[in-house]
């Protein structure tokens, strides 16, 4: 008898400790479940203060990178901005920790409102500043183009007038003569016979070239590509001149006709000749001829 009450009680006594194990793990899981929930609205809201942060730093690059010239105050918040993000990345997630940030977020936006009006009222000033510029720039610039059109056309005309004022050459002509011992000349084509080249060219009438002594200056070449007659040299800027002879003359403002005598060391060579005059180191006229 004794035994089935001991029994019992022992039964009861497990049932019992049963229960409150039971009730035990449920309550833990429970405060568990609950804890983590609270853990992940945390970890949320800290995600969602770093997003407003972020956007927050956004504007600001937005609004010094519209800023030609640099505003301190947007530089300083926004490094004030990203110290704050760099913080909030390796702080706690508690409700005190992110009480904390939110309020300084809220701060921090107050202080953004203030600056980006500012900074918007400058750059409608420096906006219409720049449009003053610019217009007052075109006027310069169009000035500016006028008297370089002006320029152009004077240089342009100046040039001209340069060009045309040179003495030009018309029908000349080369060919081989031989030379009596009385002056007289008579025009050959036969090189063995040739005593001398006879260079003939008219001078064209120019008025735009002043009276007075001028010069010419002849080139003959024979067929091995030689200069006859003086062969020496004259240098205007860069370019040099092999000359065979300088054709001189007082120039009266009217055509002139001149002929000049080119001789050569040596006999005269078979083939083709070529003959130019230059006015300094202009080449004004070129002819040809041959002698058999």
């Amino acid at each position: 008898m004794e035994n089935n009450k001991s029994n019992t009680g022992l039964k009861v006594g497990l049932g019992i400790a049963l229960v409150l194990f039971l009730a035990t793990g449920f309550y833990t899981m429970n405060l568990y479940s609950n804890s983590k929930k609270v853990q992940n609205e945390l970890t949320e809201e800290k995600q969602l203060v770093m997003n407003d942060l972020n956007a927050m730093a956004k504007q600001y690059d937005d609004a010094i990178g519209e800023n030609e010239i640099s505003n301190s105050n947007l530089i300083e918040a926004r490094a004030r901005i990203q110290g704050l993000i760099d913080s909030l990345k390796i702080s706690e997630t508690n409700v005190k920790s992110l009480w904390r940030y939110k309020s300084k977020y809220a701060s921090l936006q107050k202080e953004m409102d203030v600056l980006l009006a500012q900074n918007d009222s400058l750059r409608v000033e420096n906006s219409y500043l720049a449009t003053s510029l610019d217009s007052t720039r075109v006027r310069l610039e169009e000035r500016t183009i006028f008297t370089d059109s002006l320029l152009v056309q004077n240089n342009a005309l100046a040039e001209v007038v340069s060009n045309a004022a040179i003495l030009n050459t018309i029908g000349l002509k080369g060919f081989g003569v031989i030379e009596r011992t009385s002056g007289k000349l008579i025009p050959t084509e036969r090189a063995r016979r040739a005593d001398k080249i006879r260079v003939c060219f008219t001078v064209a009438k120019n008025t735009l070239v002043q009276a007075g002594d001028e010069e010419l200056y002849v080139q003959v070449i024979d067929p091995k590509s030689n200069i006859l007659g003086l062969n020496e040299q004259v240098t205007f800027g860069e370019k040099t001149l092999n000359y065979s002879i300088i054709s001189k003359f007082n120039y009266e403002n009217a055509s002139l006709n001149v002929c000049e005598f080119v001789t050569s060391n040596t006999d005269f060579e078979k083939g083709r000749y070529i003959v130019n005059v230059f006015n300094e180191k202009d080449l004004v006229s070129s002819s040809e001829f041959t002698l058999k």
